[in-house]
C-alpha cells in the first residue's frame, strides 16, 4: 500500500515567506493554499459550509490523477482546496486518489506555498544539498472551460506534509483565491512537533517563518473564520 508520505510527495497541484501574526500564531505570508482531504467531495463541501457558512464552489478535476476539487478564499492569494476521489475517471490506482479515498473524516494533506521564482528557488534548494523534483508543469480546466496552468516543486522529503510545496501559477492563470466564494479568513496557521526546535531546522533551511509549537505528535493545526463561526482543522 502507498504511504502518506509517497502522496504528499505527488501532492503538488521573491522572497520566499515572512510571517504575519494570525490569532495565536503565524500565518506563512507566502502561503498560496491548504489541502483538505476527503473521501467524497460533496461531503467535505457539506462539512466546511457547516461550520463556516460558506460553501466551496467546484474548481474542476485533475484529469489522470482521479481527483476533483472544491474551492473556498481565504483572502488575498490564499485558499481552501477541498481535494477528494473524481468517481468518473478510472485512475485508482494514483496515489493521491488512493489515499484520500481512505480518509474516514476530512483531514489536512498538505499545503502550498508562492515563492516569487520557482526556478530560482530550484537552484538555490539543489544548491544547499536539499532534494527536490522540479519545477513541474500543471494544469486543471475550470468549470467555465478556462485553463489554469502552474509550476510545482515538491520536497523529496516533506515530513508528511510539515512541509510545503511550492507554486507558481502561470501569468495567463487568475489565482484561484479572487474568483473562489468568499466569506472566510485563515486566522491561524501554526505546525506542532514533539522537537519543536528540530522542526524549526526544517523550516529554517527552506527560508520559512511558521509558529511551530510543542506537541504529543507532528502535525499541522489551522484555524478559519466564517459567518457561522470557526472551523479548526489538523492534520
Amino acid at each position: 500500500m502507498k504511504t502518506r508520505r509517497e502522496f504528499l510527495a505527488l501532492a503538488g497541484g521573491a522572497a520566499l515567506v515572512a510571517p504575519i501574526i494570525g490569532g495565536s500564531g503565524q500565518v506563512p505570508t507566502m502561503l498560496d493554499h491548504i489541502l483538505l482531504g476527503c473521501n467524497d467531495l460533496e461531503r467535505g463541501i457539506a462539512f466546511v459550509e457547516e461550520q463556516t457558512g460558506v460553501k466551496a464552489a467546484f474548481g474542476g478535476v485533475h484529469p489522470g490523477r482521479g481527483t476533483q476539487n472544491a474551492l473556498l478564499s481565504l483572502g488575498e492569494r490564499r485558499y481552501l482546496e477541498i481535494i477528494a476521489p473524481d468517481p468518473k475517471q478510472e485512475s485508482k490506482a494514483d496515489l493521491i486518489a488512493a489515499y484520500i479515498s481512505k480518509l474516514a473524516e476530512p483531514r489536512l494533506v498538505t499545503w502550498a506555498a508562492h515563492p516569487a521564482n520557482i526556478a530560482g528557488l530550484a537552484q538555490k534548494l539543489a544548491k544547499e544539498k536539499v532534494a527536490a523534483a522540479g519545477p513541474t508543469p500543471g494544469s486543471r480546466e475550470r468549470p467555465d472551460g478556462k485553463v489554469l496552468h502552474w509550476n510545482t516543486l515538491n520536497l523529496q522529503n516533506n515530513l508528511n506534509g510539515l512541509l510545503p510545496f511550492f507554486i507558481e501559477w502561470g501569468a495567463d492563470s487568475v489565482h484561484p483565491s479572487v474568483d473562489a466564494p468568499k466569506g472566510c479568513a485563515l486566522v491561524n496557521f501554526e505546525a506542532v512537533s514533539p522537537k519543536p526546535e528540530v522542526l524549526r531546522t526544517k523550516f529554517r533551511a527552506i527560508e520559512i517563518e511558521i509558529s511551530v509549537g510543542q506537541g504529543e505528535k507532528e502535525m499541522l493545526r489551522v484555524r478559519i473564520s466564517g459567518p457561522k463561526g470557526e472551523m479548526e482543522l489538523s492534520s
